[in-house]
């Protein structure tokens, strides 16, 4: 997908019981972890829910009141404030519960200026990676259990302040056998976004709920990356071998005449199986991955915004179909 490898933290750098790899690409920075040792907390997670993600963290600049401004708010702690340092400067991070396994960590590094953070060593492998152009997180997803999407909702509008952005229901939001309920919550400037998701009933059982049954809580069901060129991106992505959902031909069919008219062509929109959709902004294209492992949860999306500041409605159709046909060769639709 992209990412350069920047920074490394394992037995080497006196790490014991984990070992992880920065991955980036612009202001994207991925942490990838596993054990080295039974018992660990993140070995724990994995046992739960497989591969998928433990920690959304956010900068802040001041990690200590940010967590005892949360904490005062109703939030339970998951890691009190910590001071680290290196040859590099100084940080501190903090972390809260969330929803299900999740937590937030805040992250403050006005003071440093290793690559990544205290602990971890600089280290690319050997490996120069070519961007595939993937430039921020457009928004993080985390998929919740029918009745718990308010209450998450809740829980970040008191402990952040956040505010209700965007949000559709069942009635806006199904097909023939399946449906979802979302609401998108962001902070005050509305540069973070989280969509909170639970499924609605239906005929047969939505990709929401298929979530929850294998990832077994609430969790992050996909992250959404953007790029300035989708069909750049895309094609880069394609060719290094990543699998996207598919898109029928149909969903072409007189695409101009339900969007109005756009910039890019449409066959090699549809030879790519890019999504686009509008709303009184501007439009948007978007394409979604294939679960990132054999359990079918945690995905990538990527995203290109031309005005447009909604979440594909006028997609969800389509791709709660192409999620349907992956889950009726799975067994679980």
């Amino acid at each position: 997908m992209g990412f350069q490898p920047v920074a490394y933290r394992g037995l080497e750098t006196g790490t014991r019981d984990r070992v992880s790899y920065v991955l980036n690409q612009d202001r994207i920075n991925l942490v990838i972890t596993s054990p080295l040792e039974k018992n660990t907390e993140i070995g724990k997670h994995i046992d739960r829910h497989g591969d998928g993600v433990k920690d959304v963290a956010f900068r802040v600049n001041d990690a200590e009141a940010a967590w005892k401004t949360s904490l005062e708010r109703g939030a339970k702690s998951a890691m009190e404030p910590n001071e680290i340092k290196d040859d590099d400067g100084e940080a501190v991070v903090s972390a809260i519960e969330t929803f299900g396994d999740t937590i937030h960590t805040f992250v403050e590094r006005n003071n440093y200026i290793g690559s990544f953070l205290p602990g971890f060593e600089s280290n690319d492998f050997g490996l120069k990676v070519d961007s595939t152009g993937l430039v921020h997180i457009d928004h993080v997803v985390g998929n919740q259990p029918d009745g718990d999407m308010q209450p998450v909702c809740d829980f970040y509008e008191k402990v952040f302040g956040w505010h209700r952005f965007w949000s559709v229901d069942d009635k806006d939001i199904n097909t023939e056998y399946s449906a979802l309920r979302s609401i998108v919550m962001a902070n005050d400037n509305e540069v973070v976004k989280m969509p909170i998701n639970e499924p609605a009933d239906g005929l047969k059982k939505s990709q929401i709920q298929e979530f929850i049954d294998y990832y077994e809580t609430g969790g992050v069901q996909h992250l959404a990356m953007s790029t300035r060129d989708i069909i750049s991106t895309v094609r880069m992505m394609r060719e290094n071998g990543v699998d996207f959902l598919p898109t029928p031909r149909t969903y072409y069919d007189n695409l101009t005449d339900r969007v109005g008219p756009i910039e890019e062509d449409v066959e090699t929109l549809a030879d790519l199986g890019i999504l686009v959709d509008v709303d009184k902004n501007g439009y948007m294209l978007q394409i979604f991955t294939q679960p990132l492992q054999d359990r079918p949860t945690l995905f990538f999306e990527v995203i290109q915004r031309k005005g447009s500041n909604s979440f594909g409605k006028g997609n969800f159709r389509a791709l709660f179909e192409s999620i349907e046909r992956e889950q009726e060769r799975r067994g679980n639709l």
